[in-house]
């Protein structure tokens, strides 16, 4: 294997790096109670735990290619989807997952099957399952792909392979407990490289006042004019919620940390946590971008190859093994997070719930780990089919696409928590025929016909144009349903609040408020 990054010494640094996530993955595995459950780490997850696996499952070599690309042309302007995410994370620490603890769910669907009864419990698990398949594996293991294939010079399907095998190797080993432990030690890596990228670059562009001044003074607003292609403010601030809450409080790899956690203190911490991590992905991914941009604004032509060109010419032999571990360590938290994310939710509400209520714990952990496998296999078998298509981004059009599936999701848990009227039918509504129109919307969106003559919306606005009209049908069909049968909402966990948490919570607030005055 060779590569035109690598040296000998970036490749002792990374099996150095492969050594230490085994020798954790292990550990935390053999932490594991023998017989205890593979996917909550029997309750046991600390705030730390929980902000550094969420945070690591957001976090894809994807993002960092993109986020400093996104630097490189537009500014820190991008950063709205990171910071405007600590009102959403916000919504997941005090709304719901007080009511998801209370009661003591292992998935999501199980969640809304207690609030709409099984049929909706079984949709939305099938939703889940195609979602977690696509979204999360099929489509991180092609972007992990390509950077790999890049550096490594090697096959997609090897590139995908060895993801795979890393991944799912903890996985099937200690469940999310094992990836909790190592996405610790694969995010303080993180920090730690970027970090270290970021002070280089300033360091060489001659300080924080010259990079200032080597860039267009539009890249340092967090909000564009309505008139701007890109990043209007308008359609962000009404349609990211949208997605803020399908990502933050409805997408169970992302929320699975969180019912893991020991308690509703740890639980508040560690969501509160996030929200204060998401602060640095402004620092440590979208400012090596503007870096870049007065380093090499002059030279460089493509804005994806950002990043990487920091890496290659302000790094010595040995950091960049760093990097790539670094790297990789994005791809297996978030592959082995959605593996663990998929094998709940295939076992607990299709399996346990459907085939075999009564099945011994034994059993339960040996089909999880059968899915795993599965959901690997079907993972790569759909890198390799998308790496095949050629003469199309197809990574930028799934998740163009992905972004259509929040509405129904983001519309069924906000009126199925804040409003007791809305009605099983109604659920099921959003979650089946409202999925087929919003996927029907984004496909004309992005391939419209010869025929078609639309002048669209922003992307974001359109969002949420979806979701309201999905709204507006649950109430119509909520109120007009002759089904008199009453499910309550879960109630929330009465015990475990903290003033600590209410108060850390409260001073994330406000630096938040300050930031956005502060680059506006």
């Amino acid at each position: 294997m060779e590569s035109h990054y690598m040296q000998g010494l970036d490749w002792a640094i990374l099996g150095i790096y492969f050594a230490v996530l085994l020798a954790i993955g292990v550990w935390a595995s053999m932490k594991r109670k023998k017989e205890g459950s593979l996917f909550l780490a029997e309750h046991s997850l600390r705030w730390h735990h929980i902000g550094f696996s969420m945070w690591g499952t957001n976090v894809g070599p994807s993002m960092l290619i993109a986020s400093a690309s996104a630097g490189f042309t537009t500014g820190i302007v991008s950063g709205n989807y990171a910071w405007y995410a600590f009102v959403f994370i916000a919504l997941l620490a005090f709304v719901f997952a007080p009511r998801y603890l209370g009661a003591n769910i292992s998935t999501l669907p199980e969640f809304m099957g207690l609030r709409f009864g099984q049929s909706t419990r079984n949709i939305l698990a099938w939703y889940t399952i195609v979602t977690v398949i696509i979204s999360w594996l099929a489509l991180t293991l092609f972007a992990g792909g390509i950077l790999i294939r890049q550096v490594f010079d090697i096959p997609m399907w090897l590139s995908a392979l060895v993801l795979v095998v890393i991944s799912a190797f903890f996985t099937m080993l200690g469940g999310l407990k094992a990836v909790a432990y190592t996405n610790v030690y694969q995010m303080v890596l993180l920090i730690a490289v970027s970090l270290i990228l970021v002070i280089v670059g300033l360091d060489r562009v001659g300080g924080i006042g010259a990079l200032v001044d080597k860039v267009p003074s539009d890249y340092w607003v967090m909000f564009k004019p309505n008139s701007d292609e890109a990043f209007p403010w308008l359609p962000i601030l009404l349609g990211y919620p949208v997605m803020g809450v399908w990502f933050w409080c409805t997408d169970q790899s992302m929320v699975q940390p969180v019912l893991a956690a020991r308690n509703l203190r740890e639980g508040q911490l560690g969501t509160n946590f996030t929200g204060w991590l998401k602060i640095l992905d402004v620092v440590l991914y979208i400012l090596p971008g503007i870096i870049c941009f007065a380093l090499f604004g002059d030279t460089l032509k493509n804005p994806d190859e950002a990043y990487l060109t920091m890496v290659e010419n302000l790094f010595p032999v040995g950091m960049v093994g760093l990097v790539f571990a670094v790297l990789t360590a994005c791809l297996v938290s978030t592959i082995g997070s959605a593996l663990n994310a998929l094998s709940t939710v295939f076992t607990m509400d299709v399996y346990v719930k459907n085939f075999k209520p009564g099945a011994p714990q034994w059993e339960i952990n040996m089909v999880g780990r059968l899915v795993v496998l599965v959901g690997a296999v079907l993972a790569i078998a759909m890198t390799v089919a998308i790496d095949a298509i050629k003469g199309l981004n197809l990574f930028n059009v799934f998740q163009s696409v992905l972004g259509f599936i929040a509405p129904p999701m983001s519309s069924v848990f906000l009126l199925g928590i804040f409003w007791p009227r809305c009605t099983k039918r109604a659920a099921n509504f959003s979650l089946t025929v409202g999925t087929v129109f919003c996927l029907t919307v984004g496909i004309l969106y992005l391939w419209p016909p010869e025929w078609l003559s639309v002048d669209w919306p922003h992307f974001m606005l359109l969002s949420f144009y979806l979701f309201v009209i999905l709204v507006v049908a649950m109430v119509i069909i909520s109120l007009t349903d002759k089904d008199k049968t009453h499910y309550q909402i879960p109630a929330p966990i009465s015990e475990g609040w903290s003033r600590l948490s209410v108060a850390l919570w409260i001073a994330l607030a406000v630096v938040m408020v300050a930031l956005y005055c502060f680059f506006n």
